[in-house]
């Protein structure tokens, strides 16, 4: 087995969200892919895995700390990219197609950036007023911020906060623990004139129950974006949105708004590559 390092939705060196990809693991199993993952101590571990739906590329299953998820957005540039790097070679040109947990997700290259169609929201509308008052609870952010409360679910079940400003969601305070499964996140927009039009954090429970914050998240700018959309607060041809400040990263994420749906797009570097794993 051969692993690669790689920094996803990087601004600059070491400014992104790291990813280990696994390749040529088919013989792990469900709790030694679990347990390299916590042993790593990355938001996610992906492992590679020859396709089985037709049209795929390459089939991934993508681990974080307290279990599998079917779909997670850098894991996915990332995985792309050491894919392409190992020497794979996309059946349609210029697109790769990705198996995972919610099926078929497709990613195109653009120059040094990858870009992945995001899926379709599982659920949306407003949370009720317990899981909107445990979100707040959870991030640590005033009542008065909140401007909207709603499920933002593409697999992992995002608890989105919609703040009144970037400023507000650098300020939010989360809580030590929270309850396994815990996703929320939180979007606020910055002023006129910022090089990005939205600040974006996002925090999980890892498998202790501890209160995560991940430094760029793919997923959740994916359903944020479709979240803006379907409110009339963005438009094509799209916008930049930050994350990761609070804890020493900066993230860039690219959101294209097209005809053929939303882009989620971003440097992807790669770190470290062709390493054995033995385990």
């Amino acid at each position: 087995m051969q692993f690669d390092l790689l920094d996803v939705f990087a601004s600059g060196s070491l400014t992104g969200n790291p990813l280990a990809v696994v390749r040529g693991g088919d013989a792990l199993d469900s709790a030694q892919m679990l347990a390299l993952t916590r042993w790593l101590g990355f938001s996610e571990t992906t492992f590679v895995l020859p396709p089985t739906m037709d049209g795929a590329d390459y089939r991934v299953r993508i681990f974080y700390p307290a279990g599998e998820l079917p779909f997670a957005g850098h894991p996915t540039l990332g995985t792309a990219a050491a894919w392409l790097a190992a020497g794979g070679k996309p059946a349609r040109d210029g697109v790769i197609v990705q198996e995972c947990g919610v099926g078929l997700v497709e990613v195109r290259q653009e120059g040094e950036t990858l870009a992945f169609r995001a899926p379709p929201l599982v659920r949306s509308g407003p949370l009720d007023p317990a899981d909107r008052a445990e979100a707040i609870r959870i991030a640590g952010v005033a009542e008065a911020d909140v401007v909207a409360a709603v499920h933002a679910n593409n697999g992992p079940d995002w608890h989105l906060l919609h703040l009144v400003s970037a400023q507000a969601v650098l300020a939010a305070r989360p809580v030590p623990t929270a309850p396994i499964g815990t996703d929320v996140g939180l979007v606020g927009p910055w002023g006129e004139g910022h090089e990005r039009q939205f600040e974006v954090r996002a925090f999980f429970a890892d498998a202790n129950g501890r209160l995560v914050e991940d430094p760029v998240t793919g997923s959740l700018n994916a359903s944020v974006a479709q979240y803006l959309l379907g409110a009339g607060l963005t438009a094509a041809p799209g916008y930049r949105a930050g994350q990761g400040r609070s804890i020493g990263a900066d993230g860039h994420i690219d959101l294209a708004i097209d005809d053929s749906g939303i882009w989620v797009g971003g440097r992807v570097r790669i770190v470290a590559r062709n390493a054995t794993l033995t385990i």
